[in-house]
Order: C-alpha cells, then sequence, then structure tokens
C-alpha cells in the first residue's frame, strides 16, 4: 500500500510538471476522451432535476473525437441535477442525470458502450488530483467478481462553458446489469416476496433528508451516536411500512447474532445472515485503498429474495476519491495500521462494531489471509494493479492538461489533501 499512495504522488507531481496554475478559459477543439455537451437554459441546482438537453460524441476505442463531429453515441433530453455533499461546495461539481424522452419520460439507454439504464452520474474529481481513484478501485472490485459501477472518462461542456475530465458512470440501482436483484414491489408484503430484493447503506442522518433507522447497537468507538441505516432501493414514497420493518428486523437479527454469544456458530451466529465472502472482499477493497469514508459513509449492502441466497451481501464500492492517502484526518495519510478500528467519528458518522467482531473469528481471519495471498497473484498483484494505474495516466495525459487549465489546483490546498 505504501508503494500505491507513492505511486499517486508521482502522478500528481507529473501533472504538477505540465498544467499551468492561472485559470484560463479553456476551448475544447478534440479529445481522445468521449466529449459530453450539456445545454440548458436555466441554472443546475441541488434538487429538482431540470430540463436540458445532452449530446454525447464518441467514435470508438482508439478514434478521435472532435467536437464539430455529430452527436452519434446520445442525442436528446436529459433531467440534471448537482450532486454529492461535501463535493457540492466544490466549484467543479457533480452531476446527477436522468436520459429522457421527448415527452419527458425516463428512457433506458446505453451510453459509451455502458448496459441500458436512465440513470447515470457526471463525477467530476477536484479533491483527487490523480482523476483516478473512484476509476481504479470499481476497476479492481469489479475484476474480483464484485459489481461496481462501470465508468467511461469523458471531458464535459455545458452550455458552451468547458469543465473538465468528467467521469461518466452507473448510478448504484437495482437493475439486472448493475445490483441484480429482485424487484419488490409495493404489495410484495407476504412471504418469500417480502424478503427481497433490498439495498440499503450507511450513511449520514443529514436533515433527516434520506428516511431509515439508527442501529440499537454501539458503534465501534463506544459513543452517543449510532450508525444510521438509509433505505436507497426501494425507497420513500414506493417502500410500504411492512418491509420497512422487515429489512429493519432483519438487520437487527443479524447485528444481535454477530455480539452474542454464540457469533461463531455456523447455524446460530452470524454467518446466517449474510455472504461472508462479500464481507471479506468489502474489507480489503476498503483497506488496500485505506478509505476514510468506507465503514459508516456510502457504505452500501443489498439482499435478495430467500428463494434465492437470501443472505446479506457488502457492496457495490462507492465513493473512493478520499483513498489512497488523500485526506489529512482520519489517518487517511497513513500506510500503516487499519482503517476498520480507526478511533475517530464525524459528526456522528461512526465505524459499526462488526469489523472487529468479525475478525474475532479464527475461522472469518483464515479465509480473509486465503482470499488476500489468492487476490495478490492475480488482480491484486502489484505490476497489475501499477500497469492499469499507468494505462489510465496515459489516456488522461493530454486531457488533464486541459483539466487543470481550467481547475488550477495542482499544489494548492484542496480539502482535506
Amino acid at each position: 500500500m505504501r508503494i500505491l499512495l507513492s505511486i499517486f504522488a508521482g502522478i500528481c507531481a507529473f501533472f504538477l510538471y505540465q498544467a499551468p496554475l492561472v485559470a484560463q478559459t479553456v476551448a475544447l477543439d478534440s479529445s481522445n476522451l468521449a466529449i459530453v455537451v450539456i445545454n440548458s437554459s436555466q441554472s443546475i441546482v441541488d434538487e429538482p432535476k431540470i430540463t436540458a438537453t445532452m449530446g454525447i460524441i464518441y467514435n470508438g476505442p482508439g478514434v478521435r473525437n472532435y467536437i464539430t463531429d455529430a452527436f452519434n453515441n446520445y442525442n436528446g433530453k436529459i433531467g440534471i441535477e448537482i450532486r454529492g455533499n461535501t463535493a457540492q461546495d466544490f466549484p467543479k461539481k457533480s452531476y446527477g442525470l436522468e436520459t429522457r424522452d421527448s415527452l419527458g419520460n425516463n428512457n433506458n439507454v446505453s451510453l459509451v458502450g455502458m448496459p441500458p439504464e436512465n440513470d447515470w452520474i457526471l463525477y467530476g474529481p477536484y479533491s483527487d488530483k490523480s482523476l483516478m481513484r473512484n476509476v481504479l478501485t470499481y476497476k479492481l472490485s469489479n475484476d474480483m467478481g464484485r459489481y461496481a459501477s462501470r465508468t467511461r472518462f469523458c471531458e464535459l461542456i455545458i452550455d458552451g462553458d468547458y469543465k473538465g475530465v468528467y467521469v461518466l458512470m452507473e448510478k448504484i440501482k437495482r437493475d439486472s446489469n448493475r445490483v441484480a436483484i429482485e424487484k419488490l414491489e409495493q404489495n410484495d408484503l407476504n412471504g418469500d416476496a417480502l424478503t427481497g430484493g433490498y439495498i440499503i447503506k450507511l450513511d449520514w442522518n443529514e436533515r433527516e433528508a434520506e428516511e431509515g433507522w439508527y442501529s440499537s447497537y454501539a458503534p465501534y468507538i463506544d459513543v452517543f451516536e449510532r450508525y444510521f441505516f438509509v433505505y436507497h432501493s426501494p425507497k420513500t414514497p414506493k417502500i410500504a411500512n411492512a418491509q420497512k420493518d422487515y429489512i429493519k428486523d432483519f438487520m437487527y437479527d443479524f447485528e444481535t447474532a454477530l455480539i452474542g454469544p454464540d457469533f461463531k456458530d455456523t447455524l446460530k451466529g452470524y454467518a446466517r445472515y449474510i455472504n461472508v465472502e462479500s464481507f471479506i472482499d468489502f474489507l480489503i477493497s476498503v483497506e488496500l485503498a485505506r478509505n476514510i469514508d468506507a465503514y459508516y459513509l456510502s457504505t452500501y449492502m443489498h439482499k435478495n429474495l430467500d428463494s434465492k441466497g437470501g443472505k446479506l451481501n457488502m457492496g457495490p464500492l462507492w465513493d473512493f476519491n478520499l483513498s489512497f492517502g488523500n485526506a489529512y484526518y482520519a489517518d487517511g495519510f497513513k500506510t500503516d495500521g487499519w482503517q476498520y478500528n480507526i478511533a475517530y467519528t464525524l459528526d456522528g458518522a461512526v465505524i459499526p462494531f462488526w469489523w472487529c467482531r468479525l475478525l474475532q473469528d479464527t475461522d472469518f481471519s483464515a479465509k480473509l489471509m486465503s482470499r488476500w495471498n489468492d487476490l495478490r497473484t492475480g488482480t491484486l498483484h502489484l505490476d497489475n494493479i501499477m500497469s492499469y494505474i499507468d494505462s489510465m495516466a496515459a489516456y488522461l495525459n493530454e486531457s488533464q492538461q486541459r483539466n487543470f487549465t481550467r481547475w488550477p489546483t495542482l499544489g494548492e490546498e484542496v480539502w482535506p489533501n
């Protein structure tokens, strides 16, 4: 991991050498990346989504894209809004968007080779000056056999203003090509139909903006706060009260079994409720990247029908822009130690007791070590990781210069670097 952090420092130093630090208006003529052009008659805000048009120029892998080319990958209406939490304060915004038909209805389409859907994200790396932390993490997760959002680098223009390098990516959503669990209808209130599928997450309880519940159990650091579960899919108003109660009770039963005296028992303990291998892969991914937000923010889980496995799975991974040494707090800058037991709380965001408890089970620890050793011979071999980082750096070599002309952050402090 120390080597990986050094690699990222080197990439940023390479970009710094080439990119000017005086902000300028950038004219984009052509790019080796896909070009996304959005036009709107009004300001884009944080809810509600406004109607706009979007065109994408993408001539295929290895083929140059010119701003004068036709919109050959997408040309139509969208709904768009600003997205993110702290990222909303950055001058370079990130956006959530829906592809829509001419009547304003959601329209499932394929964008830049990704499977058809209507919910998408244009993520604008700002505090991540490598531009690639999320892309790298999601790529490694998919290579490990754990779905994470597919991504495509692009350059973005909004109302004639060049916005820089962005990542067009899939939004976490129940879908056969994304989180592949059964759709839970509002009238699925009994029997097997009630047992899935659900997507929940640990996240902020900010302004009670998202409905959920607090855990009944203390976090790793026993403080007054309790960590907060959010109903992600289905969410209000589509989730019925019986469904809320079911998944809340399921999580209570899991936590009760894990904290109880028989937690190691394969029939009575935690293994009855969770896909252990998914927890192991999640822990490996988080600790490899030393992601300070993981375990308690943007931490997704999903559960399918009991008749289709029915256990709780960790993932998909999300929001790794403050990983790989990119934060000054919560020991995010360190190359030693473990993130799961960091003695840290952030405005009510606290780490669950799960991970320390799981590692008290020698069977879990043995499986973790075996999986790590296996991954290090292939997907997570250092040569493989370095090769992928190098390939992204080469791919972004041209576009990052325009990005850092538009946003001259290199050599400047950007929270929380």
